[in-house]
């Protein structure tokens, strides 16, 4: 794009060289786990693998929320530093990139969190305003696809295809979440723009906690959490997921609980 900055930040690389570390870690334990039966250098990988690729998308996400703004008139982005996949520059990284991590780590769910402030004066039609909030998820989505179909046409080590293989179904659990319709989540933003101002004003007073409610209701009822996951693994399906491998890579990656 022209006038944006090509520059990438060193903490998003880093980010990917501490994934690649993983990657590398689940081949050795595979290795290691076939020789002497110790898994704690393939589980050691997929914690690495996994989270650091999260963190990755993370980055991903916010940029493509970012990068559609920008092609549709918000040129406030590249100054805010957006395009550079700089985790420093989101509004919270708190909220933004440590607690959807801790959350993954502790819960198995990839929780979103709000983390760029696009001018939505500035974009130039409402459709553009609707495809902004669809590139977030949009993105998990691909990077899951891309994820599902290397393991399944790529020879690799198992321990490197169970990695991948619950990385890709965690992009799919972040898509999902995020299409959603409810209100502070990137599937309301897709339709906010059709809406009524009276619904628009509706939605902005239940935004700050709508999300939370939904993430709640995800964990504590067993039917909801039985249709967000079906739903889930329909989509990782159509993708080419393979669910034994995901499921192997989270009970590695989820190992305190056992």
């Amino acid at each position: 794009m022209r006038g944006v900055s090509a520059r990438i930040s060193p903490w998003f690389l880093l980010l990917l060289a501490v994934a690649s570390l993983g990657g590398v870690l689940t081949v050795v334990g595979t290795r290691a786990l076939l020789a002497s039966g110790s898994s704690v250098t393939l589980t050691t990988g997929i914690v690495l693998l996994v989270l650091g690729g999260w963190a990755v998308s993370l980055c991903l996400h916010e940029f493509g929320h970012a990068a559609v703004a920008y092609r549709g008139g918000d040129t406030s982005v590249r100054d805010k530093g957006y395009l550079t996949l700089d985790i420093r520059r989101y509004t919270d990284v708190g909220l933004s990139f440590v607690l959807p991590l801790v959350f993954l780590l502790l819960g198995g769910i990839p929780l979103p969190g709000g983390a760029v402030w696009i001018n939505n004066w500035a974009i130039r039609s409402r459709f553009t305003r609707s495809m902004v909030s669809l590139a977030g998820p949009g993105t998990n989505l691909i990077i899951g696809a891309i994820l599902a179909i290397a393991v399944a046409t790529v020879p690799m080590p198992i321990g490197l295809a169970v990695g991948l293989s619950c990385l890709a179904l965690i992009q799919v659990l972040a898509f999902v979440l995020n299409i959603l319709p409810v209100p502070g989540l990137d599937g309301f933003g897709v339709l906010e723009p059709y809406l009524s101002q009276g619904a628009r004003e509706l939605a902005a007073k239940v935004r700050p906690w709508a999300p939370i409610v939904l993430f709640l209701l995800i964990i504590g009822l067993p039917g909801v959490a039985s249709i967000f996951f079906d739903l889930a693994y329909f989509v990782f399906h159509m993708i080419g997921g393979s669910p034994a491998n995901a499921q192997a890579g989270y009970s590695l990656l989820l190992f305190w609980r056992h």
